[in-house]
Formats: structure tokens, C-alpha cells, sequence
């Protein structure tokens, strides 16, 4: 076993690893990871058998003496195809440390992908990183519903999804981005005082790379969008990766409306997990309660997407 940095000319491997693997998703595709590549002073590897053939890859960065697990992602870890097995993720586990340690980096950040994206089981990494000393250092808790044995929307969701539907809200997708965007931006201005991660021209690049993996969609009132959901699609978890609406929207009950009709498309579709998103501030010890009812009030539960540190 022996682990290779990563480099440009590596990119159409990176990419069959990751689509071969039990655990990655589009996100882990140099065509978004790249995006911004400006941004990150990129460390990742590949991790190579014994006849060269790639079996798993560690999307990373470097920031100062810690690499991390690649900050432009919401995760990331090895992501291991079928080969990746335990004997070989401990040897690759210990190839990387070395490699790390030998420039002078001391501390690796790691950030699993959480089970619901995996494929097929793939926590061998995990066992690695117990074995290695890793101490876990953040928990952000997600809301998240099995689309095979939904618990339903509550009674106050219900009522709004009847309201929406008698003042008329509709529901659909679209390709614009840019009004919703709008929508986006004041929204996390007025409840959050944020912004989006991403800018306009970065979604709407991302979404010309990757147009069956980010979709929009939206709820209209009149004709004018009053609440919305960018959903970031990797099987088996549909992802709302930007929530949004207006006063009116949340007025109307437009939200609830509008993940019903998701919640029945992508069940259609063969999902099995519908997520909400984190909802949490300062590494998991700020829960937000309102914005987690709210989303428990659709059936949702949770999980959470873990960091852990480990010393080189």
C-alpha cells in the first residue's frame, strides 16, 4: 500500500475512485472541489494497492500545520471502493500519517461522511481513526427523514400545508437561479444577518457541471417566489442544501407545502433519506431549537456529522 498526492493530471482517476466508491458523492468530483480551488492549498491523496490500482482517496487541505478534511466540502474522509477493505484502510491510515507527518504537518482534521450517504457499509475509517487516537472535537446534528418509513408532517405542518394550498401557493422547479437567490440572500440577512456560501455565478456554475445533481425548487404565490430549496442530489440522500422564504411564504405556509411535494418526488424517485441540514453554531454547542422543530415538525430526526482530531 502506498498513498500519492494528489495533482491535476490525476483528476480522470480521482474521478473513477470516487464515483467507483461506497461513500463519495458528487460534491468529491474534481468538477466541484475545483471550483474554488483558489481558495485551499489542496493536500489530497489517492491511495494505491499493491498493483497500483487507486482503492480509495482523502479529499484535503492545508491549513498551517493541520491538514483537514477539504474545507471547501461539508465532509469528506477516505471515500473507499470495494477493495478499500479493513487490513487495507488501516495500512493506508498509517501511509497517510507518515506521509503528513514527513512535511511537517502535526494534526489532521477529519470529517467522516456520515452513514447516510454511504452506498454500501464503509466505516472502516472510522475504526482507523479510534485506533489512531482521533478525540472528537465537533457534532453538528442534522435533521433527516427516512423516505422508506416517513413519520409524517405534525399537526401545525399539516394546517399549514392546508393553508398554502387554499391561498393558492404553487409548487414547481426551476432553472433561474438568480430571483431566488434574491430571496436567499435577504432571508439569511434578516434572520441570520449571513450570506450564502456561494455566490450566484457560483451556483449557477455548479449547476452547469453537475444539472442532475442541484436542483431548485420553488414556491410561487401570485406568480412571485415566496420560499424555496436548493436540493443537492446524491444517491441515497436528497439534500436541501439553501432554505429559504419570504414573509409571506412563511405567512402562507409555503415551506411545508413545498417539502411535501419533495419529500413524495424523491421517494418516487428512489431515495432513501431526505435531509435537512445542520442546525447548530460554534462546532455543534449552539443548538438552534426553533429551526430543528420546525424541521422535526416534517418527520425529520437526527444525526450528526462529526469532526474529530488526530495527532500526527
Amino acid at each position: 500500500m502506498r498513498v500519492l498526492p494528489y495533482s491535476p493530471d490525476l483528476a480522470s482517476q480521482w474521478d473513477e475512485a470516487v464515483r467507483a466508491s461506497r461513500n463519495g458523492t458528487f460534491l468529491h468530483l474534481r468538477g466541484y472541489m475545483d471550483y474554488h480551488a483558489d481558495r485551499f492549498a489542496d493536500c489530497s491523496l489517492l491511495g494505491l494497492d499493491s498493483h497500483d490500482r487507486v482503492i480509495a482517496v482523502l479529499p484535503a487541505n492545508a491549513e498551517g500545520s493541520a491538514v483537514c478534511s477539504h474545507r471547501g466540502l461539508s465532509f469528506g474522509g477516505w471515500l473507499m471502493g470495494p477493495k478499500a477493505d479493513m487490513p487495507a484502510m488501516m495500512e493506508l491510515w498509517a501511509e497517510a500519517g507518515r506521509h503528513y507527518a514527513s512535511r511537517g504537518f502535526t494534526e489532521l482534521i477529519y470529517r467522516p461522511v456520515p452513514h447516510i450517504y454511504h452506498r454500501y457499509p464503509a466505516e472502516e475509517d472510522l475504526y482507523a481513526l479510534f485506533r489512531a487516537g482521533g478525540a472528537l472535537t465537533s457534532s453538528l446534528v442534522s435533521a433527516t427523514t427516512d423516505l422508506l418509513a416517513p413519520y409524517g408532517f405534525d399537526s401545525n405542518s399539516r394546517r399549514a400545508i392546508k393553508r398554502a394550498r387554499a391561498a393558492g401557493v404553487a409548487c414547481g422547479t426551476s432553472d433561474d437561479f438568480a430571483p431566488y437567490w434574491q430571496v436567499l440572500a435577504d432571508c439569511l440577512a434578516e434572520r441570520h444577518g449571513a450570506r450564502p456560501v456561494h455566490t450566484l455565478a457560483e451556483i449557477e456554475l455548479l449547476r452547469s457541471r453537475f444539472p442532475e445533481n442541484i436542483v431548485l425548487h420553488t414556491a410561487t404565490l401570485d406568480g412571485r417566489i415566496c420560499a424555496g430549496v436548493v436540493m443537492y442530489l446524491s444517491h441515497p440522500v436528497a439534500h436541501c442544501q439553501y432554505i429559504a422564504s419570504t414573509p409571506e411564504g412563511r405567512a402562507s405556509g409555503a415551506l411545508p407545502l413545498l417539502f411535501s411535494e419533495i419529500e413524495a418526488r424523491y421517494r418516487a424517485e428512489g431515495y432513501r433519506w431526505l435531509d435537512y441540514g445542520t442546525s447548530c453554531e460554534d462546532g455543534g454547542r449552539v443548538l438552534n431549537t426553533g429551526l430543528i422543530r420546525q424541521k422535526c415538525g416534517f418527520g425529520a430526526r437526527a444525526i450528526v456529522f462529526n469532526t474529530w482530531h488526530v495527532p500526527l
